[in-house]
């Protein structure tokens, strides 16, 4: 785990946290939202209940929503350009609908979604996800520089692990 440029002092946590596909994000936000008592929404979450399944339904031949959520993982690049698209005339589009009703944002994937949302002040800090036995994914689903861009980069693994860095994250917010 490191830390750079955070303000310890933060009242409101709203925090964004990013990196690529099964690396553990939402693990991560649901043990910070149990500690911390916060809540979170992951984007493709969000992204599918408010577009991506009627988009996708007939064409993927989709039952129901959860198969459609489910079967994400395999059209990261895909899912990547619809919510890409959802931003397409404000940025920060699908962050403020996240955040309106929710303190963490869970896997953001663009690099102009995450500029749009600093410039404007959205979150207080990004937290990297990292596991580093983990492949990286493709710039085509993932394209933001995760150790260039968070304030704080959790280390995961097996959960054990995951649960003990986050622990060690949330002392430091306290």
């Amino acid at each position: 785990m490191f830390v750079k440029n955070l303000n310890l002092n933060i009242v409101n946590k709203n925090i964004l946290i990013i990196g690529h596909g099964k690396h553990g994000k939402s693990t991560v936000a649901q043990l910070i939202s149990n500690i911390l008592g916060t809540s979170h929404e992951d984007s493709s979450m969000m992204a599918a209940k408010i577009f991506i399944y009627d988009q996708l339904k007939q064409s993927h031949d989709y039952n129901s929503f959860e198969e459609c959520y489910t079967d994400r993982h395999n059209h990261r690049a895909l899912w990547h350009n619809l919510i890409c698209s959802y931003n397409k005339y404000d940025k920060a589009r699908l962050a403020k609908d996240i955040m309106a009703e929710n303190d963490i944002y869970v896997g953001m994937r663009s690099d102009d979604e995450l500029s749009e949302c600093k410039r404007i002040g959205l979150f207080d800090m990004v937290i990297g996800v990292f596991d580093p036995n983990k492949p990286l994914e493709g710039k085509d689903s993932f394209n933001i520089d995760l150790f260039q861009q968070s304030d704080f980069i959790i280390i995961t693994g097996d959960l054990e692990k995951t649960a003990k860095n986050v622990k060690e994250f949330c002392k430091i917010l306290k």
